[in-house]
């Protein structure tokens, strides 16, 4: 289907404004947008002539263009704005996420600093995730799935906790801002705390976490679009203080929106894991996501199958779900099936205790499918190895 100007507006929405938090489409800073035979060009104003925002604005409108379909290549022109023009949108532009009097990370109900105050963690232009250097020796693991309701979050927290069993430093990112589960799935209720302006994210079973969960209210929805999605992220990759953990597990969101395009611009080093059902209809649905991840640049390293089987009490294998589609998904992909979650009430139950199944049964058939599967990412090894002698100072 050729891509047209409507397309590639849509598309540039979530594309943010360096310093000014709002998208460059909003804000009227997308000056043309022409598309030729597949080729698109896109001229975008922005402030300063050092050149570092047209550089951050160049990668953002390049990413977010080059996976739609039909686009065979991206070409972004930039112009400087004017000192009246930029006045005039700092005045009506929207204050970024973290900045005094809005909610979410860092505004009113997120960290407080000295006195009560929100804590200072307003976007900044040009800011860079630590994870996203090439010094990083942090493994970043995103997992998604096509569809919701195939357990990801809970594949996500039991594998992060049977790599802290396995003796590694590890974070885990809830990116899942709409249906965020992680700090109920690990029994925290604490809110991060802010140390040096920087948010120290609460720990459990080892396993340093961040979420959208500490800032609201469990029954509160988050009705956000593209914009505060990408600035959601950044301030979790940018303003948290993770540490260096050996990995970061990231639970994303299902399915191919605004979030996994912020992974591959914040986070290009990521590594993609896919879970999936034995249904045949759900490995369907997998595989767009992963299709996706690869016209990201993002490597796709692996599938797990979850609720691949029930077990009763005289030890026979009940597949409610079929079988064979984790392996079948895995197999079009040409990449391995790393393992298969068998189907128990714990694994549900330490969801809904804040126990998981890996603490509650460290010895049963559950927990050791995730210590076989946290094995075999470990064993893959990155998927980018850093060479420091190669690096070029």
């Amino acid at each position: 289907m050729a891509v047209n100007e409507r397309d590639v507006v849509d598309a540039l929405r979530p594309v943010s404004a360096p310093g000014l938090g709002g998208s460059i489409v909003e804000l009227g800073l997308v000056k043309s947008v022409s598309v030729r035979r597949g080729r698109v060009g896109v001229t975008v104003a922005v402030s300063g002539s050092d050149g570092s925002a047209g550089a951050e604005v160049t990668r953002a409108v390049t990413a977010a263009v080059g996976v739609l379909d039909g686009v065979r290549g991206v070409r972004v022109g930039i112009t400087e704005a004017s000192a009246e023009e930029m006045a005039g949108l700092r005045r009506t532009a929207p204050t970024p996420v973290g900045d005094e009097g809005r909610s979410g990370p860092g505004g009113a109900g997120g960290p407080k600093g000295a006195g009560g105050r929100p804590a200072p963690l307003g976007h900044e232009a040009g800011r860079t995730s630590s994870f996203a250097r090439p010094r990083s020796r942090t493994r970043v693991i995103g997992v998604t799935s096509g569809k919701g309701g195939v357990g990801k979050s809970s594949v996500t927290v039991n594998l992060a906790v049977s790599l802290v069993r396995a003796g590694f430093d590890v974070g885990l990112l809830d990116a899942d801002v709409y249906g965020f589960s992680v700090p109920a799935m690990l029994g925290i209720e604490s809110a991060p705390t802010v140390s040096a302006e920087k948010m120290v994210p609460p720990v459990a079973y080892g396993v340093r976490t961040m979420s959208i969960g500490y800032f609201v209210d469990e029954d509160q929805p988050v009705m956000w679009r593209g914009p505060m999605l990408h600035k959601a992220l950044e301030q979790f990759l940018v303003d948290v203080d993770w540490g260096e953990p050996d990995f970061l597990l990231v639970d994303m969101p299902p399915g191919t929106g605004d979030v996994a395009l912020s992974m591959a611009q914040y986070l290009p080093t990521s590594e993609v894991y896919v879970v999936t059902t034995p249904q045949p209809a759900a490995k369907r649905v997998a595989q767009r996501t992963a299709y996706m991840a690869r016209k990201i640049n993002l490597p796709l390293r692996g599938v797990v199958e979850n609720m691949s089987w029930f077990s009763g009490v005289d030890g026979t294998r009940y597949e409610l779900f079929g079988r064979g589609g984790g392996q079948e998904l895995a197999d079009e992909l040409g990449v391995p099936l790393l393992g298969q979650v068998p189907l128990v009430p714990e694994l549900r139950e330490g969801g809904d205790t804040g126990r998981p199944v890996t603490v509650s049964d460290p010895g049963g058939e559950v927990a050791g499918a995730f210590a076989a599967i946290a094995a075999a990412i470990v064993a893959r090894g990155p998927s980018r190895i850093f060479r420091p002698e190669l690096t070029i100072s």
